[in-house]
């Protein structure tokens, strides 16, 4: 009898706990109710690119960072997707409960918080760019030992074709930074475990690069760590310091390094839909009911 009891006193519970945690492949609608307290938000989605579009103060950025605040409060567990408060999402499969994803802030402010930078192990990062570099460093060199590590199980287990399947995002990655920083004479140290760059025989921190290369590493290298994994990437104006041609390139240059992740993006630029992606732009206009 108290075997009986402990087994739906402790087990069952806990594997209640574990099924109802499952995580998306993409997000299937975002719905916004009550935005500025008037407007509803029913935005039904691609699993590959989505772009949202509309006049300033229409909500594009709103829309962008309410549903980006709900998904960091599901991820961490302290709420359900069917709760109140405002944002609901529809996930694919319908039962998933949160789902993976990152964010890409574009404006290069100064880091304004002191307690931050006096803590910084390196001096260098001064800007908002700069702190995401910082991150992405770290997140790099774990991306590198996992890589390294899957690498080592196919080769001590006679699959050396798929040794080198594994390799090929980060080879891709290196070639397309030499292709884009090529025109001001910047190669990418392929040595090294961190991104540094060499230009006329001196090495570069990527806190040194301009803003708009900056901007482009962020967004490459972001995607690259998610190691072709599904999930989300929102990205707010991404187009802010990028050349005209980076714009027209850049949806495709994520899609090259991991599709398999969702894109939802805000943009004013006409050159980032130019490259075959005009059926992906949805109107603010067109999603919002009173």
């Amino acid at each position: 009898m108290l075997s009986f009891l402990f087994y739906f006193l402790i087990f069952v519970p806990i594997q209640k706990f574990i099924t109802m945690k499952k995580q998306a492949e993409y997000i299937k609608r975002i719905e916004i109710k009550g935005l500025w307290g008037r407007k509803n938000i029913s935005w039904d989605l691609k699993p590959d690119v989505n772009i949202l579009s509309g006049v300033n103060g229409g909500g594009k950025s709103t829309i962008l960072n309410k549903s980006v605040n709900m998904l960091d409060m599901l991820e961490g567990g302290s709420l359900s997707n069917d709760e109140s408060l405002g944002v609901r999402f529809v996930f694919f499969p319908e039962d998933a409960t949160h789902i993976h994803y990152d964010v890409i802030r574009s404006f290069d402010r100064p880091l304004i918080h002191g307690d931050l930078m006096e803590k910084m192990a390196d001096k260098n990062v001064k800007s908002e760019l700069d702190w995401q570099l910082y991150q992405l460093q770290r997140r790099y060199l774990d991306y590198q030992v996992n890589i390294g590590n899957r690498i080592i199980e196919c080769l001590t287990s006679g699959h050396p074709e798929e040794a080198t399947k594994i390799s090929l995002p980060k080879t891709k990655f290196l070639d397309l930074i030499d292709d884009l920083y090529g025109e001001t004479g910047k190669t990418i140290i392929r040595k090294s475990n961190e991104i540094l760059f060499e230009q006329d025989g001196d090495t570069l921190y990527p806190y040194q690069l301009s803003s708009g290369e900056k901007q482009l590493l962020v967004i490459l290298l972001t995607v690259l760590v998610q190691d072709n994994q599904s999930g989300v990437l929102f990205m707010d104006e991404p187009e802010v310091s990028l050349h005209v041609e980076w714009q027209q390139r850049l949806i495709g240059l994520i899609r090259e390094l991991n599709p398999n992740v969702q894109i939802i993006l805000t943009t004013h630029s006409p050159a980032m839909i130019m490259d075959g992606w005009m059926d992906a732009v949805t109107e603010v206009s067109d999603i919002t009911t009173l």
